[in-house]
């Protein structure tokens, strides 16, 4: 290595350990047809860093197991933490060409241009949330490309690398796509395209690219400002969309109809098994509306090798280090498979907006990133069903009596369950607002009067079924 790429090299480690402890995440992408030099260009980056917060990706073609899982599912997995920093040899931009060229999942996407607004959409949430997206697209003469190929193929220990570029998608056609791409999205965050064809060269632009785009990132962190956190709340709010919260069921009826909708709902397991269709089931709700026996009647008769419940809690340490939505991609169900949610994303525009947890800005932008998140869901091919269980505030404060004199149930109640019904008002007009932002045709919100805690958990079986029957056509 030249001395001039040596001070650039010390000179970028030097500020990623600045971006580590500013808990800036930074994510450099790769990209460029095979052996172009992106391989080097990438290892010349990884090894002037620090072991401790980089890691590194390599994109490869997806094998059916890993089809059975959302396409930006390794992504999702392999996003840095605040502070961290990782390397994409070939990136979801390569996916998506892998994607279009071997006919992945065409029956499910039809038009692959849904996957370019996938990613649009993902990495316009990563950078709202602080995230560098630093983009190479490396490219080399022709002549140069060949003569590594030739190199590989002499070598008897690296032959098989030469064979792997056979099976890589076609110079053209990956060059053609990549143009596109890079067109379609570098107002998201911008493209470099460096000519490896002298090494020195490409490597010296490498690290100047990075340099300006860290060195502009501190500044940025430095004149942050401490972000607004007020839930804009209506003083004296009212709104008549929860008043329903009865629903008349009998003992009698309720044990009559229960069996038989439970049978049911493990034939609709199998179905979605075997037509490889997710189900995501969300649970939402009032404090006591008894989500937790709804969830329990649904799964009951339910094969458990083919579902998960996600009872969700306050996040963690290393959760709080990633975007809201990370917890939550991370753990979603493959083709074919259940997940249910008690408790869920929504607590971006619920506990944390009313709690003050979340910035203004935060909160606010949240609706339409669900709506990008769960809509990217929705074009896997899942059924998404989300249930808001609502009660009236008399029955709340009977039920939280009860747990508290009722040994076995006295776990159930917390002081923070008291001190959220003084905030009643102001989680019905974060719950309204949530309805009415985020349900959609594909994605809808179901209200279920949950006074009568058996009529709900008819109401809530009986929805699953009529809507899953309609979807597998059965």
């Amino acid at each position: 290595m030249t001395k001039v790429n040596e001070e650039l090299a010390l000179k970028a480690a030097e500020l990623v350990r600045l971006t580590h402890e500013a808990k800036i995440p930074v994510m450099v992408l790769f990209e460029g047809v095979a052996a172009s030099g992106k391989s080097r260009l990438a290892n010349e980056l990884l090894l002037a860093l620090d072991a401790k917060y980089t890691q590194f990706y390599a994109t490869k073609t997806p094998t059916p197991e890993d089809l059975r899982m959302p396409f930006l599912f390794p992504y999702w997995t392999n996003l840095p933490a605040r502070g961290e920093v990782t390397l994409y040899f070939r990136s979801w931009y390569a996916s998506l060409l892998d994607y279009e060229y071997h006919g992945f999942k065409k029956d499910i996407y039809k038009d692959y241009q849904v996957l370019q607004q996938e990613i649009e959409g993902f990495e316009k949430l990563l950078i709202n949330d602080g995230y560098e997206i630093i983009k190479f697209h490396v490219e080399i003469s022709e002549d140069k490309r060949q003569e590594h190929i030739e190199k590989t193929k002499e070598n008897p220990l690296t032959r098989w690398k030469a064979e792997e570029f056979e099976h890589a998608i076609p110079k053209e056609l990956y060059e053609n796509g990549m143009k596109e791409l890079i067109s379609n999205t570098a107002d998201i965050s911008p493209w470099t395209t460096i000519n490896y064809t002298e090494r020195t060269q490409a490597i010296s632009e490498m690290y100047e690219v990075i340099i300006d785009r860290l060195e502009k990132a501190l500044k940025k962190y430095k004149k942050k400002k401490k972000p607004e956190v007020d839930g804009k709340f209506t003083a004296d709010f009212t709104t008549d969309l929860f008043v329903d919260t009865e629903d008349d069921m009998s003992k009698k009826d309720y044990k009559e109809q229960l069996p038989a909708l439970q049978n049911r709902m493990r034939e609709i397991q199998y179905a979605l098994y075997e037509q490889k269709v997710p189900l995501i089931l969300v649970y939402e709700g009032m404090d006591a509306a008894g989500k937790g026996g709804n969830i329990k009647r649904v799964r009951e008769a339910l094969d458990p090798t083919g579902y998960e419940v996600n009872a969700i809690s306050a996040p963690t340490e290393t959760e709080l280090a990633h975007p809201y939505l990370w917890r939550f991609a991370v753990d979603l169900p493959r083709t074919g498979h259940i997940e249910i949610f008690d408790r869920s994303w929504y607590g971006r525009v619920l506990v944390e907006r009313v709690e003050g947890f979340a910035s203004t800005t935060e909160w606010q932008r949240a609706y339409e990133e669900i709506k990008e998140f769960e809509k990217s869901l929705i074009t896997e091919g899942a059924i998404i069903i989300k249930f808001f269980l609502v009660l009236d505030k008399d029955e709340q404060l009977k039920r939280f009596e009860d747990r508290e004199k009722t040994p076995d149930k006295q776990w159930k109640i917390t002081d923070e369950d008291w001190r959220n019904r003084e905030k009643w008002d102001i989680y019905l007009e974060a719950s309204k607002d949530m309805i009415e932002k985020t349900s959609t045709d594909d994605a809808p919100w179901v209200i279920v009067p949950a006074n009568n805690k058996k009529a709900a958990r008819i109401k809530a079986l009986k929805t699953i079924i009529g809507h899953c029957e309609k979807r597998l056509n059965i």
